[in-house]
């Protein structure tokens, strides 16, 4: 069967959560599935469960501190996060960060091109935004892709190169949101 590479991008809730229904419908049909997700720490809920299912591979690269680009936020912004935030110029992320985004990309290349049916690789457009992953590292994982493996790409902001390549595109769009009131990621809903 033929594998399709899709996009789940936008500004609204529930990227990854497609993402995963995805994943849960794939091993229900006895597919092998390798989640990838960059930029995330163990820290979300869902993780208990996708590390204990059969036919799930769950790959997380932790996020060692949140980052921005200069001019991302306003001087109040980077004063609340404090020390829990590392700001850079842009195309130059923290060395630290690119390694370990660049050890996902490694594992993205032998996932898609290995025993799985379908990978996804959530939170990869950031990456990209985030100047951790370049076009040529996406053209590394398009080029390794068996013909047979769905791929999928989560998160904000998807570069030119993946939504030009993508078969299926879902932009998930923000109407209203209750962080805009100040709710913060809940247990078992955002986190």
């Amino acid at each position: 069967m033929k594998g399709y590479i899709e996009v789940y991008t936008g500004d609204g809730k529930g990227k990854t959560t497609a993402a995963i229904g995805l994943a849960i419908r794939a091993i229900g049909a006895g597919k092998k599935v390798c989640i990838i997700q960059f930029m995330k720490s163990l820290a979300y809920a869902e993780q208990k469960v996708l590390k204990e299912l059969p036919g799930i591979t769950l790959i997380t690269l932790g996020k060692p501190y949140f980052i921005a680009k200069e001019g991302m936020l306003s001087e109040e912004e980077i004063k609340a996060w404090g020390d829990k935030l590392v700001v850079y110029p842009a195309g130059h992320p923290p060395e630290e960060y690119h390694r370990m985004i660049q050890k996902g990309i490694e594992d993205a290349v032998k996932a898609v091109s290995g025993p799985y049916d379908v990978v996804i690789l959530d939170e990869y457009n950031m990456a990209c935004w985030y100047d951790l992953a370049s076009d040529e590292d996406t053209e590394r994982i398009l080029a390794a892709r068996k013909p047979d493996v769905e791929l999928v790409f989560t998160g904000r902001n998807a570069p030119k190169l993946i939504l030009d390549r993508a078969d299926l595109i879902t932009e998930m769009k923000k109407i209203r949101h209750y962080y805009d009131k100040g709710v913060m990621g809940r247990k078992g809903i955002e986190d």
